[in-house]
């Protein structure tokens, strides 16, 4: 009996340092800073560098804007952090969130520009656990697309009732707004917009453990106990498929063809399943986050087309 609940103990003292392993490489994220360097602005990697330039540039130009510092406390209690800049005092306003372990003026460079290129404010919302955001733990969308309720009600209290909204984001953020989107959402939020966004978290999770040559199905348990126990959310709950099923705001989603991170089928999933008015819209030789940086011109036009015809009311 003894020898039997030694290895009980064993055995569950493995379980949870291998959950607790898992839930740091896959949800924690470290201490955030409140200045970032030029190089910290640009996201890393070779086929970023070609796009660099015009980043530095989007980045210049956005540093001499005058901007609003908005902030909000989560639901858990996290200040977090977003500017708006102004296009007119009526324009509609995007709410945009970035990627994972990600940060506003990286994942969402250029999207000042864009919106003011189809007559919309913007506001770059820094996510938990991202930029200068509170929060050590990032959950995939799920307490993020929380977070975004918050941010609806902000920009009521800030800007009147009647201002219109869109949702929009890039990678991890289109899922925070695709979730946010199968929520009941006050009258005033007009649409979604979600570029490069995954379908579920266990799908990309387990992707991500079959590139590096790991049994996906055996370890996505630990990292869905890690994050259960440690990061105190559900990583399953985090399921835009059957979030855009009860969307009510249309929606337009990007996608580039060459992303080898979150593979563009995932989007003509999350296409299918959305249940509102939709367009995708996918960019050949576009990697991951780079639709807008690789067609400009098409980017805005099918914003502004798919605005027009959806958004305005």
């Amino acid at each position: 009996m003894v020898a039997v609940c030694s290895v009980l103990l064993i055995v569950l003292a493995v379980l949870l340092a291998g959950s607790y392993i898992c839930y740091r490489m896959a949800f924690y994220s470290p201490a955030r800073k409140e200045v970032f360097t030029e190089e910290d602005r640009l996201p890393p990697g070779k086929i970023y560098e070609p796009y660099h330039p015009r980043m530095r540039e989007w980045a210049a130009q956005v540093d001499a804007m005058e901007h609003e510092a908005l902030t909000i406390t989560s639901g858990d209690g996290l200040t977090l952090k977003a500017k708006y800049y102004e296009f007119t005092p009526d324009s509609p306003v995007e709410l945009l969130f970035h990627g994972y372990r990600g940060l506003a003026e990286r994942d969402l460079c250029g999207a000042v520009q864009r919106c003011f290129s189809v007559g919309h404010s913007a506001i770059l919302v820094d996510q938990r656990g991202g930029g200068r955001s509170d929060g050590h733990v990032i959950t995939f969308g799920v307490k993020e697309s929380e977070d975004a309720l918050l941010w609806i009600d902000k920009v009521a209290d800030r800007f009147g009732k009647e201002r219109p909204i869109v949702l929009a984001g890039v990678s991890m953020g289109a899922t925070t707004v695709m979730l946010a989107a199968g929520k009941p959402l006050p009258a005033n939020v007009v649409g979604v917009l979600a570029d490069c966004g995954y379908t579920t978290a266990p799908a990309i999770i387990k992707k991500v453990i079959r590139q590096m040559r790991l049994p996906a199905d055996l370890l996505y348990p630990l990292v869905r106990l890690g994050a259960l126990l440690y990061g105190g959310f559900d990583p399953n709950d985090a399921d835009c498929p059957a979030a855009l099923a009860k969307a009510t705001v249309p929606v337009i989603l990007f996608h580039g063809e060459a992303d080898d991170f979150v593979p563009c089928a995932m989007s003509r999933e999350n296409y299918a399943a959305c249940a509102a008015p939709k367009r995708l819209v996918t960019t050949p030789d576009a990697g991951h986050g780079l639709c807008y940086p690789a067609d400009e011109e098409g980017y805005v036009a099918a914003v502004r087309a798919f605005d027009q015809q959806h958004w305005r009311k």
